[in-house]
């Protein structure tokens, strides 16, 4: 059979595109997923299903590709991506954050005049059902849309969240009730996607909307090798896509095949495929169809350190309750970008996974600081030939004084706050940074040279932009330059990182562009 529409990967975008395309009973979609799916929030496993009132750990689970990456040359760390339908939004930590108006505008600025904020602002709201709002939803907030998410309320925030508030309101910080509204920074509730600690993804909010529709076939536990090209005519044609399903190796045909696998996967695939840059493409023996030099390439994501203490002991950890509520997001003193920084309050915390901690044992509270917008880019090669091979992954991080400056201002204020009253009557001991490492700038940065990690947030890699911009990968409706019916649509084509979690500008992407589908684009 031959389809009207191949999407690779069932995640935060694909699950948009095959909802939204298969509400034309004429076209017929194929959704692949490479895990397992599930059709109903019955059938959820409990670390999928649950946001945070789980204690099975989602970070060793097989709904985790596990993946490992070069952070700098002292830290190797854990980058979680989902292996489920619904993607990195049935694994992620459910923060349903927007991007500030720059970012967009700044999209717009760099070639792509359709992605500017006033544009977005329709798609943000159709996405979503914000309670917090929903009686009174006004210009900015979504009141129908297939996403449900929430703010706790101040009457259900934790001991930590009230003091952390209370010592950023002391230290100068404005108060900041709607982080989601333009032009807010400061301290206040996070936008969360998990209500009833539900997490609410797109596979229970698009996908089951949709999958009852004789027009749109999933197919989950299925492994792209590579996407097939025509390469007769002037431009390669994506006519097919070779997949592994079980013992079986065969190809599926389509018109057009939309690849949604994620800033990791979409840029291997392109790669494997014979589209990225010739040289790497040689080395490997792949034959080129495209060379395409900024596939891989550009690789942004938000560092994060970690600031944890021990508290004492009348403090309750809840284990199986929430963790974060509330978030500070800043411009670092002598920055130039608006809300550079950005500061997330866990109010129950545990060690690092890849270092051996679990969700059931907490040690205490923690602020999570990470540069929203950081210098330093990465990259994504591949290691192989093999589709089952992990591709290399370098972020790259710290090596912009810039980031580094930022980061050492960002932990020193931070630490300041363990002095305010309502963190020390919470706080035993501060168990990183240690003392030591704040003795001087140079003792800082080797210990931030160890310690950076992922705030979880990879993409930029086939970023969007002009075809005479020789590094973008795709246009502004997703089509790849330099080949017909292929489109990338996920993470990894946003031309720069936005100053937020990125689960929400996925999300909006995938709608708009399912529209300039429809539309013909």
């Amino acid at each position: 059979m031959k389809y009207d529409t191949i999407i690779i990967g069932a995640g935060s975008a694909g699950s948009i595109l095959a909802t939204r395309l298969s509400e034309d009973p004429n076209r017929s979609v194929l959704l692949l997923e490479a895990g397992p799916d599930y059709p109903d929030l019955e059938s959820l496993p409990e670390e999928v299903k649950y946001g945070y009132a789980t204690g099975t750990e989602i970070s060793t689970s097989d709904h985790n590709w596990q993946y490992t990456a070069r952070g700098t040359n002292d830290a190797e760390i854990s980058v979680p991506r989902g292996k489920v339908t619904g993607g990195s939004s049935a694994i992620n930590g459910q923060i349903f954050l927007r991007g500030i108006p720059q970012d967009y505008d700044n999209w717009s600025d760099m070639g792509n005049d359709l992605w500017d904020y006033q544009q977005l602002v329709p798609y943000f709201n159709k996405v979503e059902t914000d309670t917090t709002y929903q009686d009174d939803p006004g210009d900015f907030h979504g009141s129908d849309g297939p996403i449900i998410c929430h703010r706790f309320p101040r009457d259900k925030w934790l001991p930590a969240s009230n003091a952390f508030e209370q010592a950023c309101l002391d230290a100068g910080f404005p108060a900041c009730e709607d982080a989601n509204a333009p032009g807010t920074t400061g301290v206040g509730p996070l936008p969360l996607n998990n209500p009833n600690g539900i997490r609410w993804s797109t596979a229970l909010g698009y996908l089951g909307l949709s999958r009852h529709r004789l027009n749109l076939t999933i197919r989950p536990e299925v492994l792209v090798k590579k996407i097939v090209f025509d390469t007769s005519g002037k431009e390669p044609l994506a006519k097919g896509v070779e997949v592994v399903s079980g013992d079986d190796t065969f190809t599926v045909e389509a018109e057009e095949i939309i690849l949604s696998a994620g800033a990791v996967v979409s840029p291997q695939i392109l790669m494997l495929s014979g589209v990225g840059p010739e040289s790497h493409l040689s080395h490997h023996g792949i034959k080129t169809v495209k060379d395409s030099p900024g596939v891989g390439q550009n690789l942004a994501d938000h560092p994060m350190v970690y600031v944890t203490w021990k508290t004492n002991p009348k403090v309750d950890l809840d284990a199986l309750g929430p963790r974060i509520q509330l978030t500070l997001r800043y411009t670092a003193e002598g920055s130039d970008l608006d809300n550079d920084m950005i500061v997330y309050m866990m109010a129950v915390a545990s060690d690092r996974p890849e270092r051996g901690g679990l969700r059931t044992d907490p040690i205490g509270i923690q602020t999570n600081l990470c540069i929203n917008l950081a210098k330093g880019k990465g990259e994504v090669k591949l290691n192989s030939d093999d589709y089952r091979d992990q591709p290399y992954l370098d972020y790259n991080y710290l090596t912009e004084e810039e980031d580094k400056r930022r980061f050492r201002d960002g932990v020193r204020m931070l630490v300041n706050l363990e002095n305010h009253p309502d963190m020390s009557s919470m706080i035993e001991e501060r168990l990183t940074p240690i003392d030591a490492d704040l003795e001087s700038d140079t003792s800082l940065d080797s210990w931030l040279m160890k310690e950076v990690t992922t705030g979880h947030h990879i993409s930029c890699t086939n970023k969007m932009g002009p075809a005479s911009d020789p590094y973008s990968v795709v246009g502004q409706t997703g089509k790849v330059h330099g080949v017909k019916n292929l489109r990338v649509v996920d993470a990894s084509i946003m031309p720069e990182c936005v100053r937020a979690n990125i689960n929400v500008t996925v999300m909006t992407m995938a709608e708009r562009i399912a529209d300039f589908i429809k539309e013909g684009n």
